[in-house]
């Protein structure tokens, strides 16, 4: 253990300090495809009985009208967190009319492109705006790689552990700026780390061979209608899964906030001649929002991002700039087809000592080619993670993955410990306990556990679906509470008054709106 972090695990587990690891916040977002009752994408409208998509908190649309986007709020114990996320489930069942949530992260058999229905938002120009961008989505990546879907995993730590630190540290920085750093720095980290989550929660090693739309590749055939790699952690997570050759030269910097927002801002400033010969318009109609390497910042695919809770018209670039990080949005988790939510309380627990020790571990900055082998570490076990024997490059020397996994899980103990005296339990060091029977045992990994399940016959299909059967079984089984149904009917109804109002007042012209939209991140100033 470094002395640093030493030094801040004693702070933090004096009696005074002990209960601020009590008020750190979890949320979660997890996105699912609906699909019918023989495994095909449905074609169907968001239902309206959720909602609507545009003003509802809960319950919105992420890429595809077919592709259901569940959102919780923020609390201080997962497991509230989980259970809000159960509720939100159990409701949108209720109102799927026969329909099913698809269980893992790789999508069903799709349909051709052009039959993948966008996500549409209704007639307000921040409604248009949404649609227009995913049109852009369309263009640049197809449809197909925008139907995978993922679990987003929401972390912050009290502002006041921040003050603590800093002041004990003597750091004379604004305690905005100190608090942006610290996120920054557990993002090096969890960039320096991250391998080891794909290789505990890596949940896709195959998928359905329509997904690969004739492509080139290098998977393997299991069988006449699934693809896999015999290794394969999380495919969703590999360069098979969120791709792109604009964003290849993209590599925000996280040595410090200013560089990440910058080379952000630079991205969505700087025309790509490929999209630039594409245009933004083909007459009237609009294809994508603008011609440069990102449309929005939010089209960045990133493993993990610093996040700011924004204000209403404010964007996340502005956000983070003017008020600094105020949590991290976890992004390279697979939806578990095991599990009825995706994730449990164990992973989640897991991921909390796993976060707090990116935190508080001293993190140098990413420098002389440790960036690349931070992604070199990452895509090589999204791929090959369960391969005996395999080695992944830390510092200068090539080291093991079992025994690097197993060295960074004894690093992390502290932690789970330190997390259960301030909260009084053992559970983090039981779920840290699960993920050291993995390292041990392979056969017992997400992934290794999909594959033995397919090698007995099962299609990639027929396994999910008959994952997504049992799990619709388990949520309709158990019906909300008069209470909690009548408060999220009230949600889904308040939702639809409030586009209804929005799309009732007058606004000005959409061109302009777009232009104005471009504008406000252009003008900040760098």
């Amino acid at each position: 253990m470094s002395d640093l972090l030493s030094r801040r695990l004693a702070q933090l587990g004096e009696p005074a300090n002990l209960s601020l690891l009590g008020e750190c916040l979890h949320g979660i977002e997890r996105e699912c495809l609906r699909v019918n009752h023989d495994g095909q994408l449905a074609l169907t409208p968001h239902p309206q009985a959720l909602g609507s998509a545009l003003t509802h908190a809960q319950i919105t649309t992420d890429y595809s009208e077919s592709l259901l986007e569940f959102i919780t709020g923020t609390a201080k114990d997962p497991a509230a967190t989980l259970a809000e996320l159960d509720s939100i489930h159990r409701f949108a069942y209720d109102k799927l009319d026969g329909e099913l949530l698809w269980s893992p992260s790789m999508p069903c058999a799709l349909p051709d492109e052009e039959t993948i229905p966008i996500a549409r938002y209704g007639s307000s120009n921040i409604g248009r705006l949404k649609y227009v961008y995913r049109k852009g989505l369309a263009l640049r990546y197809g449809k197909t790689m925008q139907c995978i879907a993922g679990i987003h995993y929401n972390f912050s730590l009290p502002e006041g552990l921040w003050q603590l630190q800093q002041q004990s540290e003597g750091n004379e920085q604004s305690a905005r700026d100190y608090q942006s750093a610290r996120y920054i720095a557990l993002i090096r980290n969890f960039r320096r780390y991250s391998w080891l989550l794909m290789y505990l929660f890596g949940a896709s090693p195959a998928l359905d061979k329509g997904f690969m739309r004739g492509r080139p590749h290098h998977l393997q055939e299991l069988d006449a209608s699934t693809l896999y790699l015999p290794y394969a952690t999380s495919l969703r997570m590999s360069d098979l899964g969120y791709q792109s050759s604009a964003q290849s030269g993209l590599t925000p910097c996280y040595n410090d906030l200013a560089s990440y927002t910058d080379s952000l801002r630079l991205a969505v400033g700087t025309p790509y001649p490929a999209y630039v010969e594409i245009g933004t318009k083909r007459g009237d109609e609009w294809l994508q929002l603008n011609t440069n390497i990102l449309q929005i910042e939010n089209e960045y695919y990133s493993s993990i991002r610093p996040k700011r809770v924004t204000y209403s018209g404010e964007r996340p670039i502005q956000a983070l700039m003017s008020r600094g990080v105020q949590y991290v949005e976890v992004r390279c988790l697979d939806i578990n087809p095991f599990l009825p939510l995706g994730i449990d309380v164990a992973q989640a627990r897991f991921i909390d000592a796993f976060l707090l020790f990116c935190a508080l571990e001293d993190s140098p900055l990413l420098e002389n080619g440790e960036c690349s082998s931070c992604t070199s570490n990452f895509l090589k076990v999204v791929k090959e993670g369960r391969r005996p024997g395999l080695h992944l490059q830390k510092g200068s020397q090539q080291v093991e993955l079992k025994v690097w996994a197993s060295e960074l899980l004894e690093r992390i103990l502290p932690l789970a410990e330190l997390l259960d005296r301030s909260q009084g339990s053992s559970t983090h060091i039981e779920a840290l306990a699960q993920q050291q029977a993995k390292v041990a045992d392979v056969e017992m990994t997400p992934s290794a556990q999909v594959l033995a399940i397919l090698r007995q016959g099962k299609s990639f299909t027929e396994f999910a679906l008959q994952q997504s059967l049992r799990h619709a079984e388990y949520f309709r089984g158990q019906p909300l509470s008069a209470q909690q149904q009548q408060a999220f009917e009230q949600a889904a109804h308040d939702s639809l008054a409030a586009q209804a109002e929005l799309e009732a007042q007058p606004e000005g012209d959409f061109d302009a709106f777009v232009a104005a939209y471009q504008a406000s991140i252009l003008a900040l100033a760098v």
